[in-house]
């Protein structure tokens, strides 16, 4: 901020590029209001509302000219290290290890680069070229990435560290498998995960049919479940591929709603309606097998749980809506393959790979994790964090001769 005081550019993205290394990326989809802006001096002393620092990242980001990319020049090599997953935790943990000194190749299961800020984020949040213009920084610095590889299935973790000759790995997988709620009527045609909804317009153009090959059957009547930033991506996409009536459906209040303000403020403004107190019981299905309605009760907040947020009671009073269509966001689960492929690798009860918080080592010598393969569904920045200690961690591991810490 104090470069931008007197336009130095520049220097406002070089300071930028000490902890974050996607400004474009960061100041268009993190909540800075619950992040950086809640830190700000000026809201907590004066009681004014803090300086916009997302906006203004966004702005240096975008229209700042970055220094000419290079492979840096390091004293000497650490070693290979393999990162699993092209997604925020993957892209800064190799940034920092090419900078460090590793030889660094990143492969991705799917056919683009980019993880969930290609397939989970809608272009007009997060528009694709800003994407490709940070990976390409990463390529021009010396990362090699690699796409259409599955690990656990194309190879596993074991070869990587074994006949493939890395020294190390990171996993960033992310959390890619939907939850849904076990309510009848849920596998109809008709109900997408979000995950399914949004790759299917974000990666396979599904907004373009019949003119590309993934067909999205909306329908007349969207109802979307949850009431987080996915599930305002969810509403906004289906408003914005032309469907007439779009619903949120979530069980507690708005204030309750893990959305940022100026999601659900952005959704309220392109027409989308909230149905907040509301609970799914049951998808309605005609004799075809399509969605014709859903059947959802009136909840009434009573005490807190054991995170401090009132817990939905039911009334007793169910309601029907008409739709055509069940968008489910309810956030992701672990994916599985990689935790069924390594025999040994730490795991909780839901599937999480479990790590050291300050290292994030797993139990496995040589191996860490970190993003949503951790810690669940979170931020890009949460992830990004995660990314740059793991690599920090990787390199003292490697720098020590793989000997410990």
């Amino acid at each position: 901020i104090r470069h931008m005081l007197v336009r130095d550019m520049e220097g406002a993205l070089e300071a930028i590029y000490d902890s974050s290394i996607f400004p474009s990326i960061c100041g268009r989809v993190c909540p800075q209001e619950s992040q950086c802006e809640a830190q700000c001096v000026i809201a907590k002393n004066k009681k004014l509302e803090p300086v916009a620092i997302g906006r203004l990242e966004r702005f240096v980001g975008d229209f700042a000219r970055p220094p000419k990319a290079r492979p840096p020049e390091v004293a000497r090599r650490l070693g290979r290290v393999a990162i699993v997953g092209s997604g925020p935790a993957g892209l800064a943990a190799a940034a920092d290890l090419v900078r460090f000194g590793a030889e660094v190749v990143v492969y991705e299961a799917l056919h683009v680069l980019g993880g969930v800020l290609q397939y989970g984020i809608p272009a007009f949040r997060l528009p694709r070229h800003i994407i490709d213009r940070e990976i390409q920084r990463l390529k021009d610095i010396g990362v090699r990435f690699e796409t259409n590889k599955v690990i656990g299935k194309t190879f596993t973790i074991a070869q990587l560290t074994g006949e493939m000759g890395f020294d190390a790995v990171f996993v960033a997988a992310g959390a890619g498998a939907p939850a849904f709620l076990g309510i009848p009527g849920e596998f109809a045609g008709q109900v997408y995960s979000a995950n399914e909804f949004l790759t299917r317009v974000n990666l396979m153009g599904g907004d373009r049919f019949p003119y590309r090959d993934t067909p999205i059957g909306l329908g007349k009547s969207v109802v979307v479940i949850g009431a987080g930033n996915t599930a305002m991506d969810c509403l906004r996409v289906a408003k914005r591929l032309g469907a007439p009536v779009v619903r949120c459906v979530y069980r507690r209040t708005e204030a309750e709603a893990p959305a940022r303000v100026e999601e659900i403020r952005h959704a309220k403004e392109e027409g989308i309606e909230f149905r907040f107190l509301h609970s799914p019981v049951e998808i309605l299905i005609d004799d075809a097998g399509n969605v014709r309605g859903m059947k959802v009760e009136r909840m009434e907040l009573g005490e807190p749980d054991e995170r401090g947020r009132r817990k939905p009671e039911p009334t007793g009073e169910v309601v029907e809506l008409d739709c055509d269509t069940v968008i489910y966001a309810l956030g992701t689960k672990a994916n599985p393959i990689i935790g069924q492929a390594t025999p040994g690798l730490g795991l909780n009860k839901w599937g999480n790979i479990v790590v050291d918080e300050a290292t994030q080592c797993t139990n496995r010598p040589g191996v860490f994790a970190g993003g949503d393969i951790v810690t669940g569904g979170a931020t890009v920045i949460l992830a990004m964090g995660a990314g740059r200690r793991a690599a920090k961690a990787v390199a003292t591991w490697l720098d020590k001769g793989k000997s410990g810490w």
